[in-house]
Parts: C-alpha cells; structure tokens; sequence
C-alpha cells in the first residue's frame, strides 16, 4: 500500500493548500557538467509532474515560487532564458491545465515583464478561469515584502482601515487560503521572501533533493509527514 492508499483510508488531513520553493535547478546541472539552462528546463518538467500530481491527488491550491524580485540580479543572459522559458512552459501546458481541469493564476509585480509574456500569463489565467479543480499559481517576480507593500497601499488609496482582514483583501493570494504546508527542495533551510504573511502557521519541510530530482513519491511522502503533525495555530 502506497502512502497516499494508506492516507486515503484513514481520517488524515491532506493540506489544501502546498507552496514550493523550486530551488537547485542550477547545482543540479553543474552536478552534470551542463548549463544552468538545462536545470531549468528539467525544472519545468518537474513542475508539469508535480502539479499534474497534486490535481490527481486533490489539493485545491498549489502556489509555485518561480521568479523572485531578486533574481533579476542573476546574469542578464540567464533570465533572458528564463523569460523565454516561461513563455514556453505557458504556451505548452495550456492544454495540461484544460485536460487536468487546473486554473493557472500568477502572482508578483507583473509590470516589469515584456508586453508579450504579459499577454500570454492572461490568456492562459482566463482561458482556465472556469477549471474547478486545483489551482496552480506561478509567483513571478514575486517577493512577500513587495506584496504586502503593494496591499498597504492599496487599502490605503481606498480610505480603508489597515488591518488584518483589509491585507487579506488585497494581497496577490486574496483567492486563495493560508497555505498548510511549504516545501522547500535543495536542502536550503529558509523561506526566501515567499508568502511570508499567507505561511504564518504553515508547516515547513525541506528537503536535499534538487528540484529537477523531485518526483511524486518524495511528494507523497511528504504528505505523509504532514498527515501526522498536530497543528494548534497557537493554541494548546
């Protein structure tokens, strides 16, 4: 019986909500003598498998950190090739999302992206807008502390009262619940600027495997751990 049958037949909670920092792409293709490209590319194979995974599996949200405010810093012909690759990933799942029933969203400072990567990220957003089963969300150009500026602000333009439930209103992620569970691949142990508001109460696992080496059977397993955590958001 695998770990999901297992969980499958007991009263286990599996998390609603995932969040993933996709971290090694790069060290997995220095690892193998080839270009930082090509762990990227692995990457978002990796992100096909995974995400087509947990719709099978049932989980309603699954936010992915793809591109961070700060990896603009990163060398200029390396996110040229990233951008590239994003418009491709898009292009190419869009049939993924529609035969999986998944709605894509995005999240982030979209602005700062080419007016054609902008217009694909929305046509995809709204041709699987009515898809009811899980959603997959890409944070691009995506930073927490930008975000929760972002929705100051606009709570502030409003006349609106700063509070938790007007922050909740206007953050990237206000269609979706806290996130339960962050996974975090590479063996880096730290959250990197990601839905730091929306994962105050989430449960963290990291793990060593590179992101291009994550399959569904560590994923499962990690659900598994999840299962048998006991949350008490504060409480006793």
């Amino acid at each position: 019986m695998t770990n999901l049958q297992s969980l499958s037949t007991t009263n286990h909670q599996l998390p609603t909500h995932i969040a993933i920092i996709m971290d090694g792409n790069g060290r997995w293709a220095k690892e193998r003598n080839l270009n930082r490209t090509a762990g990227h590319e692995e990457g978002a194979k990796t992100v096909r498998k995974i995400t087509t995974h947990c719709a099978k599996l049932g989980i309603e949200y699954l936010t992915l950190y793809a591109f961070s405010t700060e990896n603009w810093n990163r060398p200029k012909l390396e996110v040229e090739f990233l951008m590239r690759l994003l418009e491709k990933y898009l292009k190419n799942e869009l049939n993924t999302y529609l035969d999986n029933n998944i709605r894509f969203k995005a999240i982030g400072n979209l602005t700062k992206f080419s007016k054609s990567l902008q217009s694909i990220i929305k046509d995809v957003e709204n041709q699987t807008s009515k898809n009811t089963g899980l959603t997959q969300t890409l944070a691009l150009n995506y930073g927490s502390k930008d975000e929760i500026i972002r929705a100051v602000n606009k709570a502030l333009s409003e006349g609106i009262d700063i509070n938790e439930t007007s922050i909740n209103k206007y953050l990237d992620t206000a269609y979706a619940p806290n996130v339960d569970l962050v996974i975090r691949t590479s063996g880096e142990i730290r959250i990197s600027n990601f839905l730091l508001w929306q994962s105050a109460y989430a449960e963290y696992f990291f793990t060593k495997t590179l992101w291009p080496d994550f399959n569904e059977y560590e994923l499962d397993d990690i659900l598994s751990d999840f299962s048998r955590r006991e949350r008490r958001f504060g409480g006793v």
